[in-house]
């Protein structure tokens, strides 16, 4: 057997793919920073944990705007450039946030989340075609988007974590450190990444719009929104309804991130072959777990299931999103949907746990979580076939 040299530019590339992931995972960390510590800013700074709540909602919104956005006014510009100046707006506004002495300053910093984490996610996405060989373009991929995948199940439970030690201001400060990190870290890594004319035509765009991948939008709002629409309230419904302590909470939702990595995994060999199944699958499960929460009351096994499904959920989608076809235009639009849908989920739980109550909320999730599967098993038929 002999034993092939990895060139020193072959292993550069890969050190680029890595951190651009570990880029991914940072950005979307700092947008689920306020669901473990709702109760905690809600507390500190005098507001309901509903309107705490807009602090997913707003960053979701901007987010939502921002990709297809920049991906638009920005394409002549050093890719390169853009991913370094919006991880350096991300490692402001966490640090502006961890110092916020009244709620409006701490939204305003999560606006300028949702511009870092639109643009990024959006951009970071397609890279892999630009830096590894064509036969690689698939592993490069999944690792920057598993940065997304990973960072959805694991981000809650690792600032809950630090949170219950050394409090929530901490969380958001941590988060600014390790920003400010990667600038330095991508700088090092990342080659030059010329932008490139616009080769779309008006007309393409509406073929995108009108196929499959129509779809996969709207499968995106419906399932992400119900997910955040319970989810963003877990840890109040975990501490006033399930009575759990800081630590048991701690313990629940870092169980919950490892079913997530477990469940991204999983889905991410199933989907591969055939991604509709597997959303529907994920759909149904999370419909399980969130009306069992209230009605069973066994937090710790319904939040392992409910973190093994939605952990399926983003990378069933990306490669949904991959078999229908789509450029940056197309990823820009798809992480626009699904950053929308965050911000449209935890605004609608929130109003439900101001108007009705926490459980209502997890109610909402399991009913917008079996639309998903019934829009999917009905509305899908065609879009999976084929390549």
């Amino acid at each position: 057997m002999t034993i092939t040299e990895v060139s020193p530019d072959t292993r550069a590339r890969w050190l680029a793919v890595s951190t651009v992931a570990v880029g991914t995972f940072t950005i979307v960390t700092s947008e689920m920073l306020p669901v473990g510590l709702l109760s905690s800013i809600a507390s500190a700074l005098g507001v309901s944990e509903g309107t705490a709540g807009l602090m997913m909602t707003a960053p979701g919104l901007v987010a939502a705007v921002s990709a297809p956005v920049l991906a638009v006014t920005t394409r002549r510009l050093d890719r390169r450039a853009m991913l370094l100046g919006l991880m350096a707006v991300l490692a402001v506004a966490n640090l502006v946030g961890a110092f916020a002495t009244s709620y409006p300053v701490l939204l305003a910093a999560r606006v300028l989340t949702g511009v870092s984490i639109g643009g990024f996610w959006a951009f970071a996405a397609g890279l892999a075609t630009r830096l590894v060989p064509e036969g690689s373009v698939g592993r490069a991929t999944s690792i920057i988007l598993g940065g997304v995948s990973v960072a959805s199940v694991l981000g809650v439970p690792a600032a809950t974590f630090i949170s219950s030690f050394a409090g929530w201001r901490t969380a958001f400060a941590a988060m600014g450190v390790v920003a400010l990190v990667l600038v330095a870290v991508l700088y090092a890594t990342l080659p030059p990444l010329p932008g490139e004319a616009p080769d779309r035509t008006s007309g393409s765009r509406r073929e995108w719009l009108s196929g499959p991948l129509k779809t996969v939008l709207v499968l995106t709002v419906l399932i992400v929104c119900g997910h955040f629409a319970a989810y963003t309230y877990v840890q109040p419904f975990l501490e006033q309804v399930s009575h759990a302590g800081p630590a048991l909470i701690s313990i629940i939702l870092l169980m919950y991130g490892a079913a997530g990595v477990v469940g991204n995994f999983t889905a991410g060999a199933w989907a591969a072959r055939n991604p509709k199944p597997v959303l529907i699958t994920s759909a149904v499960l999370i419909a399980l777990g969130t009306a069992a929460l209230p009605t069973i009351g066994l937090p710790l096994a319904v939040l392992v299931v409910w973190g093994f499904a939605y952990g399926g959920v983003g990378v069933t989608l990306q490669l949904w999103i991959m078999r229908a076809g789509g450029g940056e235009l197309g990823t820009a639009l798809f992480v626009g949907a699904f950053n929308v849908s965050i911000a449209l989920g935890a605004l609608a739980g929130g109003r439900v746990v101001d108007g009705v109550s926490l459980s209502a909320a997890m109610w909402l999730g399991a009913g917008l979580a079996v639309l998903t599967a019934a829009v999917a098993g009905i509305w899908g038929r065609s879009t999976t076939t084929g390549s």
